[in-house]
């Protein structure tokens, strides 16, 4: 069965480029430890557009979905960033939108 690729397609403002980026280093591990995770980056635009992508592979739908409606939701559900009234901060992306693909075929450097 072909790994799964999910990227999401994030529209930041400049003036909220380095606020996303902080957010996501201060997730680091996050998702590291979910069962079928498989790879993870952030992707920074460098010209001609203001979408930044989130490039995740996994091993199978049916583990991204896990991973969604269970450790993912949890992080980004009220008051989770911590503060005392529980209000979240303001999204970074004005926009986000999921693309899904299957692993058809892939590369490494040769040893």
């Amino acid at each position: 069965m072909p790994s799964v690729v999910k990227i999401n397609v994030l529209t930041v403002p400049a003036e909220q480029r380095e606020v996303l980026e902080k957010r996501f280093a201060s997730r680091a591990g996050a998702v590291e430890g979910s069962d079928g995770f498989e790879w993870f980056e952030l992707l920074r635009p460098v010209e001609g557009t203001d979408q930044y992508l989130v490039y995740t592979r996994w091993r199978s739908e049916e583990d991204f979905q896990a991973w969604m409606n269970g450790s993912m939701k949890a992080a980004h559900g009220g008051g989770a960033d911590g503060s005392e009234d529980g209000e979240r901060p303001r999204p970074a992306a004005s926009g986000s939108t999921l693309w899904s693909f299957e692993v058809v075929q892939q590369a490494s450097p040769r040893a």
